[in-house]
Order: C-alpha cells, then sequence, then structure tokens
C-alpha cells in the first residue's frame, strides 16, 4: 500500500484505498490527482515526493470526498501547494462538514464526524482550465458527487476518479453511493465511449480497456432500480425501503451505512419519481413511495 506505480514517463499512480494520481511536469515539480484519506496518507506521500526529489506544486481534487481529499491540509501546510477542486466540491473542500450533513440531512452526531465522512478542511481554489498544467484536460464526471471530474494528461493517461466501481466492491457491497442517478447512467455511458491509453479509476484495477465495467456499473444500477420498484409494489415508507433492500442484499447497518445507502437510496427514488416510475403518497401523517401502475 501507498506504493508508486508508474503508468507512462511522466505519469504514475500511488496505490491506496482511493488511488492518487502523480504527474510529472517538468524538472522537479509535480502534481497530484488527490491526496488520500487522511494524515497518515499525507505523510506517506510526503515520504515518496522526498525520496523522489519531487517537489508539490499543486493537488488537483477530483471532488470532495473525504477519502480524495484527506490528505490536503497536511500536504499544503507541509509543501505550500497550490489546491483545486470543481464546483460546489471546492466549498465542501473548505468547509468538509458539509459532507457528513449533507449525507445526514441535518447536523451530524459524532459517529459521523469523523474523518471517513469529515475531511480537515483545506484552503482549496476553484478548478478551471486556466489553473490547469499545460496539456492536461477537465473531464465532467457528475453523479456520483457534486460537481466530480476526471483528469486527461498531455500522454493521454485517464484518471476517472469514482465514476465507477470494481466488479468485486459491487458484488460486496451491491449499492455504490451516488448523489444524482440521472447525472451517473449519463456519465457512464460517456466513460464508455472514451479512448485512452491508459484508464486509472480511483477504485477499480488500472486498464487500457474500459467500456466493460462501465456496462457493468450501468448494469447494477438498473437492478438496484427495479429491486426499490418491487419493494414498492405496496406503498412503502422509507425506512422501510431501506430495511428491504439491507436485508435483500445482506448489507450490514451501522450509522455510516445508514448515511451512504441512505442518500443514495432517497437519490434513487427521486431518479424515480421525476422519470415517472414511482410516485409519492401521504398518508397518516407519513411520506410514502409506491410503485407507478
Amino acid at each position: 500500500m501507498y506504493e508508486l506505480v508508474r503508468i507512462t514517463e511522466k505519469c504514475c499512480y500511488i496505490e491506496s484505498p482511493a488511488k492518487i494520481g502523480l504527474v510529472q511536469l517538468g524538472g522537479n515539480d509535480v502534481c497530484l490527482i488527490d491526496s488520500g484519506n487522511d494524515k497518515d496518507a499525507g505523510r506517506k506521500i510526503r515520504q515518496i515526493l522526498d525520496a523522489n526529489g519531487w517537489k508539490l506544486k499543486a493537488i488537483y481534487n477530483t471532488h470532495s470526498n473525504a477519502d480524495h481529499i484527506g490528505g490536503n491540509r497536511y500536504l499544503q501546510n507541509q509543501t505550500n501547494c497550490r489546491i483545486f477542486a470543481p464546483g460546489i466540491d471546492c466549498d465542501f473542500t473548505r468547509h468538509p462538514l458539509l459532507e457528513p450533513s449533507f449525507l445526514y440531512g441535518g447536523y451530524p452526531c459524532k459517529d459521523l464526524r469523523h474523518k471517513f465522512l469529515m475531511a480537515q478542511e483545506s484552503n482549496a481554489e476553484f478548478l478551471t482550465d486556466e489553473v490547469l498544467p499545460e496539456g492536461f484536460q477537465i473531464l465532467p464526471l457528475p453523479g456520483h458527487f457534486f460537481d466530480m471530474v476526471g483528469f486527461r494528461t498531455p500522454d493521454n493517461v485517464v484518471y476517472l476518479a469514482d465514476c465507477l466501481s470494481s466488479r468485486e466492491t459491487l458484488e460486496k457491497y451491491q449499492i455504490g453511493f451516488i448523489y444524482d442517478i440521472a447525472s451517473y447512467l449519463e456519465t457512464l455511458e460517456k466513460v464508455k465511449k472514451l479512448e485512452a491509453r491508459v484508464f486509472v479509476p480511483s477504485h477499480a484495477a488500472v486498464t487500457e480497456e474500459i467500456a466493460g465495467l462501465a456496462q457493468y456499473n450501468i448494469d447494477k444500477v438498473l437492478e438496484i432500480a427495479e429491486k426499490i420498484l418491487q419493494i414498492c409494489a405496496e406503498p412503502q415508507c422509507f425506512e422501510a425501503i431501506l430495511q428491504k433492500l439491507f436485508l435483500a442484499y445482506s448489507l450490514v447497518m451501522n450509522f455510516e451505512q445508514y448515511v451512504l445507502v441512505g442518500s443514495t437510496v432517497r437519490s434513487y427514488l427521486s431518479w424515480l419519481k421525476d422519470s415517472g416510475r414511482a410516485e409519492c403518497i401521504f398518508e397518516n401523517g407519513m411520506l410514502l413511495w409506491h410503485r407507478c401502475s
């Protein structure tokens, strides 16, 4: 873990729970794509930088989930590097309490205010084309999180962030976190058509071919949606839907899984309602979800 793996002459990644991109910019200067999940990850990255005589110029965050921005503050304090994050995710990076608050739907209790859901704040700036290294391209990849992006480097390596998961991860956890189902499916359809020398997903193996895995992720989303509609053959409250999904997929409930899977299921319900496949019924002071006939 935290080994540097070279892809091309200039592009590398650091093997970690969420892969960290590292690109040599010229001379001793490098940039990172994301920074790992905590201060310890930042320290290990700093050791790699020091061992190679590299100077960190910038961190380009793909999105603001804690496992991608957790090393920001440590590395910024140590190297004075700049940090850039896209759109709304820049605000989450500056104010990381927003993530557990958003997931929970209110002020998060202590069980949710930990490094896996709430990174330390860092001084992030808004990501624009103008702040990118020469030859870099921003790839909008919305769906998993608000304004998530990936990057294409000058030597045609594509860092894909969290826009898809490995088959092993989906088989184990079944319901991957998604904020916007419609945008997520559109992103996966776009990723299916992408061409690159190498693809680097954050939570799947590095590969030269991505279309098959993208389709597998699409199929899993559609499977979950159909499962929710089956559950809602009779009107169901949200908690009952969530319980039935956990039981159907043999998932283990804890506070973290409650907010991550729960937030995702609410996103599925919104998508199903907006697409005319589910409806809301208010009955006896309760909101119930029902499959449209």
